[in-house]
Order: C-alpha cells, then sequence, then structure tokens
C-alpha cells in the first residue's frame, strides 16, 4: 500500500544565522544535487500569470548538460494559481501532486486532484489551474518540449493517481523494486514518462545503469545512497538529482522505510541531429 501521507512536502524559508553554511549540494558535467536544505525562499522564481504561489525550478535545459526538459516545485497558496499557466507553444506537462488539493481544467473539463493526484497534458491543450482549498497545496510540474513525428497521434490527457496504478516489480526482485508508471511504455505518442521508484529497505539498483535517457529525480521518501558517476552519494527525501545523458548510475536503500522518488526520464524517439 503506497502511503502519500509521507510524500515529502518543502517547507522553504530561511535558515538561522547561526548555521554553517554547509552542504552537499554539488554541480558537476555529468550530474548535479540540489538538496533540500538550499530550496529556501531566495531562490524561488517568478512566473508569467500566476498568483499566490512559491516556485523553485531545479533543472532547464541547458546546452552540454540536460538538455530534454524542466523540472518545477511549486507551492500554491489557498486561491493561488493561474488562468495561463503555460506560455510557450508545443510543451507538455506533467503535474503531481505533494500535498492538498488542486482545481485543474483541461480543455474546458474540470477535475480534482489530491495528494498523489497525476495529470499528463499535452503539447497546446488548454489548461488552468487553483488552489480551492483552505490551506497550501505543493505539486511538481514537469515540462518538455514535444517531439512531433509524422504519423504518430498526439497523446491525450491523462488524469490518475497514485492510487489508482498497480505498481509493476522489477524482474528478479520480489516486490522489491517496484515502479508505477501512469502510462503505458508501449505508447509510443509519448516522448517522456514520469514514473514512482519504490526500493525495500536494503533493496538496489545492483548495476551502474549507463544510458541515454536524461533524469530528473525527486526524492520522495526514505533515504540511500546513489551511485553518480563515479561517486556514491548519501541522499534523502526532499533532495533532487538532475542525471545527464549516460551518467551511470544505480542506488541502495536505506533506513527503515521505503525509498521512493519520482523520476522523469526522455523516451521513445530517434537521437536527434
Amino acid at each position: 500500500m503506497f502511503d502519500t501521507s509521507n510524500l515529502y512536502v518543502t517547507s522553504g524559508g530561511h535558515p538561522p544565522q547561526s548555521d554553517l553554511t554547509r552542504s552537499p549540494a554539488r554541480f558537476t558535467t555529468a550530474f548535479a544535487l540540489i538538496p533540500k536544505g538550499v530550496i529556501r525562499d531566495i531562490v524561488t522564481s517568478s512566473l508569467p500569470f500566476w498568483s499566490d504561489y512559491k516556485c523553485w525550478i531545479l533543472a532547464r535545459p541547458m546546452s552540454g548538460f540536460s538538455e530534454t526538459f524542466s523540472y518545477y516545485l511549486v507551492d500554491l497558496q489557498p486561491e493561488g494559481g493561474s488562468e495561463n499557466p503555460e506560455t510557450e507553444a508545443g510543451v507538455e506537462s506533467v503535474v503531481f501532486v505533494t500535498s492538498g488539493q488542486l482545481d485543474i481544467e483541461i480543455d474546458g473539463r474540470s477535475h480534482v486532484l489530491h495528494t498523489g493526484g497525476y495529470v499528463y497534458l499535452p503539447p497546446s491543450v488548454p489548461w488552468r489551474i487553483r488552489n480551492s482549498s483552505g490551506s497550501n497545496s505543493q505539486f511538481h510540474w514537469i515540462r518538455k518540449k514535444y517531439q512531433e513525428v509524422p504519423g504518430v497521434e498526439l497523446p491525450k490527457p491523462v488524469v490518475t493517481s497514485i492510487g489508482e496504478v498497480s505498481p509493476q516489480s522489477m524482474p528478479g526482485t520480489d516486490g522489491r523494486w517496484t515502479t508505477h508508471r501512469f502510462v503505458d511504455p508501449a505508447d509510443i505518442s509519448h516522448d517522456m514518462h514520469v514514473n514512482i521508484v519504490s526500493f525495500e529497505p536494503g533493496a538496489s539498483i545492483p548495476f551502474p545503469e549507463t544510458h541515454v535517457m536524461e533524469h530528473g529525480l525527486f526524492i520522495l521518501e526514505g533515504k540511500g545512497l546513489y551511485l553518480l558517476n563515479d561517486e556514491w552519494i548519501e541522499v534523502e527525501a526532499g533532495d533532487f538529482l538532475w542525471l545527464r545523458a549516460f551518467c551511470p548510475q544505480a542506488c541502495y536503500a536505506g533506513g527503515n522505510s521505503p525509498f521512493r522518488y519520482l523520476l522523469y526520464k526522455d523516451v521513445n524517439r530517434h537521437a536527434s541531429f
């Protein structure tokens, strides 16, 4: 059973002046680590046509590094939101809710999302978002320029939640390493996947994955050791990882609770020239 009450929620704010400036934050040619302790109010970004919110941009396309996606973390106050959230043509999005309630309208149809809610928004489909509840809501917003292919239909909107998706066990792991997939991996119309990957304590990725997909990876619960290129680094709930294509990666789950993360990857397209 997936307990959504344990999903990490960022608090922002600022540390006291008495704190030491000590952090595991890293930015290398192969990966970036943005730990939870540096996701503070001073590094928020303002967006056109949004109101009553805080937004942290944790990843953006950068030439020579990760180039396919941007990753936002948004804290929405009561009555906050946007009537025009996406201002760039041809961009697709995923919204995943980690706390509270959101009202989202997609192409004129209204939906209510709660913690664990997931939405895929195809390119050029109009949408609006609002927090109509009495308390703050927090969600992850992943954006990507959609890669159209002649003869392949555009994907349709998807509205679901973690409770409606069955976890799929990785072969030979007896359910200790599972993935919640919100869209069908065989659907070639999708050029990105956003999944939740879970490990029971002590479970691992037992080899250094080295592949063409870029990753944005937000730790939702627990802690673990992550191999990033040639370094083993401790990570915990609230940390964000940004992995370049072909960066070797593996992990071990630690602690007494599941180790879970929200994972972005680009899929189903030729390498562009």
